[in-house]
């Protein structure tokens, strides 16, 4: 027996239960993992609420750390082995599950397992914002709001690793300070006042090539407001909600302006690509151009109020649920 958590409806934190489940031996290509850390994101939430429906029942969480426990037949991985997984499937809130082996992610001396579950995600989505859906250069300047959040931090310094300048939005003063202290040339505060006239004036009118947005429906206008024209909208989340329905025909009007809607899944489709990413992130990791903050931890019987800690933005940085 194995504890999971479990939805059995969507909605609030409340319907998340923590129940106890059976794994069977892995069968041909599939690996069984016992977790050591399990990742929290924002994303997950979006599965809860239904945002982003799922069959239900289902299990929860994408991310996760641990040690191979089994193996099933033509698996390149031993028992012992230290793995890291992410968009490999759902269920990661759990003691242990059962893993496609092409999923998963050896994990290099150097990485332990909680720096493995809080960065993995999060720095894989970095990497294919900043390195392939639109790689920025050094001397670009970009817009990131929710700056202090786990990818917000992570991309401030990737960024500025790369050379570019990054205007950041948070909720709170000491979470300015935090993004300052990681990678970020000017912070704002989400409530106050012309965002788009202070991006104005750092950018001398020219305003910006791209805006990575994963907050939604409370800054997708003034995101767009500070796009140059010809510039990139990156609209990769919905901490606040989905944006409204957008007429197309604003993108011409505003600079015949592009708009992206992306998803990490897309990007670390195959093998290759999900362990090229990792090693991308891994490597900056242990040469310490990024810093990977772990501030919250939380027993896996406490995943109720990770998430309306989660919710309420009462967190920084990357948050852990320990099975």
């Amino acid at each position: 027996m194995v504890k999971v958590v479990e939805i059995q409806k969507v909605g609030g934190p409340e319907v998340l239960t923590l129940v106890d489940g059976e794994l069977d031996a892995p069968g041909p290509g599939m690996v069984r993992v016992a977790n050591r850390a399990i990742g929290l994101n924002y994303i997950d939430t979006y599965h809860r609420s239904g945002l982003y429906p799922l069959p239900l029942p289902t299990g929860i969480g994408l991310e996760g750390s641990g040690v191979v426990e089994s193996v099933g037949e033509g698996v390149d991985l031993s028992v012992g082995d230290r793995v890291a997984y992410c968009a490999a499937g759902f269920g990661a809130y759990s003691e242990a599950m059962l893993l496609p082996a092409e999923r998963l992610v050896p994990l290099p001396d150097g990485i332990d397992f909680d720096t493995a579950a809080a960065v993995l995600l999060k720095g894989a989505t970095v990497e294919y914002l900043l390195q392939r859906l639109y790689p920025l250069q050094s001397g670009q300047q970009t817009l990131f709001p929710a700056a202090a959040g786990g990818v917000g931090l992570l991309f401030g310094q990737w960024a500025s690793a790369l050379g570019a300048e990054v205007i950041g939005t948070v909720s709170t003063e000491a979470k300015r300070e935090l993004a300052l202290a990681n990678g970020y040339a000017h912070c704002f505060l989400s409530g106050e006042p012309d965002l788009v006239g202070k991006v104005r004036e750092i950018t001398g009118g020219k305003m910006l090539p791209v805006v990575y947005d994963g907050v939604g429906a409370a800054t997708f206008t003034d995101s767009l407001d500070c796009l140059a024209p010809r510039g990139m909208m990156v609209s990769f989340g919905n901490a606040s909600g989905s944006p409204p329905p957008f007429d197309l025909q604003q993108l011409s009007a505003r600079g015949s302006l592009f708009i992206t809607r992306p998803s990490l899944m897309a990007y670390v489709a195959s093998k290759e690509e999900m362990r090229a990413s990792a090693a991308a992130v891994f490597d900056r990791v242990l040469d310490g151009r990024i810093k990977v903050t772990v501030a919250q931890r939380y027993p896996l019987a406490e995943v109720q109020r990770a998430h309306a800690e989660l919710e309420a933005r009462r967190t920084v940085g990357s948050s852990l649920l320990i099975p």
